[in-house]
């Protein structure tokens, strides 16, 4: 059941979707502690778009295999200037929710802003800053790849994300209880 947060340990994986680099990063998440479980990059060498997305789609169903995550958090598209690359990203996207929606395992989609809110206070946070959050939240003695980065800050965002609704939840059965 998503959503929940119990004693038990969820494994998130966040998806940094690019049409020449896809990061990927899983962290597990027992209660409100996060530790890294893996993260890399889905590097695509093609100049077609066809096989850059099967590298994509395939990189990662060999990571779903590897890890079986319980949840997966994928940044949404965001309106570029120039359309033929929010073309390409929309199309990364698409192979990577592809690729994770298989297993049945739900998807949750964050904004970039609410990434950067999620993890250093402010929605126009700067890259580095959000990497330095990544590096804190999760203990890291050096800084992941970019992409990398970019996708553990995406699931430690989703693992913030569950955590505050599991709260709230609690607070309304709570509620509840009083009002009868």
């Amino acid at each position: 059941m998503p959503f929940l947060v119990g004693d038990g340990m969820t494994c998130i994986l966040g998806i940094d979707p690019g049409s020449r680099h896809t990061g990927y990063g899983l962290v597990s998440q027992v209660g409100g502690r996060l530790e890294l479980v893996a993260c890399g990059t889905i590097s695509t060498s093609d100049r077609e778009m066809p096989p850059r997305l099967a590298t994509i789609f395939s990189g990662l169903e060999r990571v779903m295999a590897e890890f079986s995550p319980d949840e997966v958090s994928v940044e949404q598209v965001f309106m570029a200037r120039n359309a033929d690359s929010a073309l390409k990203l929309g199309q990364a996207r698409g192979a990577a929710i592809a690729a994770v929606v298989r297993d049945g395992v739900p998807v949750f989609e964050y904004s970039a802003r609410q990434v950067k809110q999620a993890l250093v206070g402010r929605g126009g946070a700067e890259k580095r800053q959000v990497a330095q959050m990544v590096c804190h939240l999760l203990r890291l003695d050096e800084t992941p790849q970019a992409d990398a980065a970019d996708a553990l800050a995406i699931a430690i965002c989703h693992a913030h994300m569950r955590t505050s609704l599991a709260r709230i939840a609690g607070a309304r059965s709570v509620r509840r209880r009083r009002v009868r």
